[in-house]
């Protein structure tokens, strides 16, 4: 046992490393020395554990205890400590920084070349860590030893990059380099998810110059991007130039192209595009593409060309999906059409295509929208037995059709049934509601609901506070009005010229002239609104007449 103790003790080696001389106020000059404990074997050396420890020489007085060291670690470390040995020091470390100083020590005082190992795993650590500067730097000297990194790690450093918005580093990491497309288009797609559309179609351009290559894929990242922040005539440049780059365009490029010319209702360029398509021989529309343009139309309401689409896509053997059955059912609906509404819901059976939560919704929709707001209440049953949950606009279609029709109760329900649902509660959820209750003269019922709102922790926007004053003020309850005001500046709700205008008319009407001139001061002085038409009707006295159009 105690030769075992012994053998242990001869290959428990401690490296005193020399990492900074600490100036201390209280007792002098500290020097700070980091202990690297490893065990030798002959295979290899596994770093094990870092202590940091302070040894104090004290200008008066005697000295600490001192662990026993090696005379000259500087020298004997020149001549054990390997690539290999570095490597394995930096890979047992948890702590990137600390890495960092080990690598900057051994390689400025140690003139250790290290390995494309070590300078890799360094780099991954430091950009997981978010310290591309120092990463940056590690680069470069990976550069000036002669060693360059592979694809993979490339390819993490540059997305690393571009994920942290720090573009100018990751360009850095490919001026110069031949890197592969998936770095290439990695980064692209990086700046395009982060809003930098702009950027990628510049370093897009700067690329091409250069002459890198580029593939079909590259093209599509960017005119998504493009067609994403409607900048469609830019994405239909890049689609024609295509060729002259060697790519071709896929089905995946019309079908961007297609549904950015739809967004901003060029719905027509779309399907000018999809009769391109449609010419083609190596090439097929799919359900996406007639999908885009379908629901394109149906948000022109142009719904006799969106039945004679979807009859085409029908007829040359693409079978529609829940999305284009929603699309036409939604568009139905709100064009007042339900008969046709309810005959593509049937269609969307027969085709054995299962109805969600969308399809019962645009129809719930429908349904209000024409004043059959019983129909939509029996739909609303038939969703537990489609074993289908509601979402936030399922409840507010028919909160407001019940209001609409004075059916405040049993609105009121739905307000309570929401309650117990994990669905997080908006304003307009509750907005009908409390506008319906304050019509009626029952401010008070309409006040327990803005409580309850608040309890839901759904904070009232404009629209609700300003339901509120008028309601108030409508009812006499002026001092109320009021509060309701100041308490919607506190929650940082801004009024609007239709808040002040609501109010200012009643205090004028309650003898309540200097209150108005105070409220209009501060809409104007801290909000800006311009209220000149107001002002004329709000002057400093306390007994006036003042005639009010409400």
């Amino acid at each position: 046992m105690k030769k075992q103790s012994e053998n242990r003790g001869e290959n428990f080696i401690p490296l005193c490393l020399l990492c900074a001389h600490q100036p201390q106020t209280c007792d002098g000059v500290a020097l700070q020395m980091t202990f690297l404990f490893c065990f030798s074997r002959p295979s290899r050396v596994r770093a094990s554990k870092i202590a940091i420890a302070h040894f104090h020489d004290h200008a008066i007085g005697g000295s600490r205890n001192r662990p026993e060291v090696i005379q000259n670690p500087e020298s004997w470390i020149v001549k054990t400590l390997t690539p290999s040995v570095a490597f394995e020091v930096v890979r047992g470390l948890n702590n990137p920084e600390l890495a960092l100083k080990f690598f900057q020590f051994s390689r400025l005082n140690l003139n250790l070349c290290h390995s494309p190992r070590t300078y890799s795993i360094l780099l991954r650590s430091l950009c997981e860590m978010g310290l591309h500067e120092s990463a940056k730097s590690i680069y470069d000297c990976m550069n000036v030893d002669g060693h360059s990194p592979d694809a993979s790690v490339l390819g993490f450093l540059v997305s690393s990059a571009a994920d942290a918005g720090k573009f100018k580093i990751a360009r850095t990491w490919i001026d110069g380099v031949e890197f592969s497309l998936i770095v290439y288009n990695k980064l692209l797609n990086q700046l395009v998810r982060g809003n930098q559309v702009d950027e990628a179609v510049s370093f897009f351009r700067e690329q091409m110059g250069l002459h890198h290559r580029c593939d079909t894929c590259s093209f599509n990242i960017l005119i998504r991007g493009l067609c994403r922040i409607g900048k469609v005539d830019k994405a239909f440049e890049l689609f024609n130039e295509m060729r002259s780059f060697g790519c071709s365009p896929d089905v995946i490029t019309h079908n961007t192209l297609i549904n950015g010319f739809c967004r901003v209702n060029q719905v027509d360029r779309g399907h000018d595009l999809l009769q391109e398509l449609l010419s083609k021989n190596d090439l097929s529309p799919d359900v996406v593409t007639y999908t885009s343009i379908i629901s394109g139309y149906c948000k022109l309401g142009e719904m006799g060309k969106a039945s004679v689409l979807f009859n085409k896509m029908i007829v040359s053997g693409i079978k529609a999906n829940a999305f284009t059955f929603n699309a036409l059912i939604n568009g139905f609906g709100k064009a007042g059409d339900m008969v046709s509404a309810e005959h593509m819901y049937d269609k969307m059976l027969l085709h054995g295509c299962p109805p969600d939560i969308i399809t019962f919704t645009s129809l719930i929709d429908g349904h209000c929208r024409t004043g059959q707001v019983d129909r939509s209440l029996k739909l609303w049953h038939e969703l537990n037995d489609k074993k289908l949950s509601p979402n936030e606009y399922t409840f507010a279609i028919l909160i407001n059709a019940l209001c609409k029709e004075n059916r405040l109760h049993e609105a009121r329900g739905f307000l309570g049934d929401l309650r117990r649902r994990w669905i997080v509660p908006q304003p307009f959820m509750y907005n009908p509601v409390i506008d319906g209750f304050c019509k009626a003269g029952n401010v008070d019922e309409a006040n327990v609901i803005l409580a309850e709102m608040e309890e839901k922790r759904c904070k009232p926007d404009k629209i609700t506070f300003t339901i509120l004053i008028i309601g108030h003020c409508m009812k006499g309850r002026m001092s109320e009005a009021i509060s309701i005001f100041h308490r919607m500046l506190e929650t940082g709700c801004a009024p609007d010229s239709i808040t002040m205008a609501s109010l200012l008319p009643f205090l004028l009407k309650a003898g309540m002239p200097n209150e108005a001139y105070r409220i209009m001061r501060i809409a104007s002085e801290d909000f800006n609104l311009c209220l000149k038409s107001l002002k004329r009707n709000v002057p400093l006295r306390t007994n006036t007449d003042i005639p009010v159009a409400v």
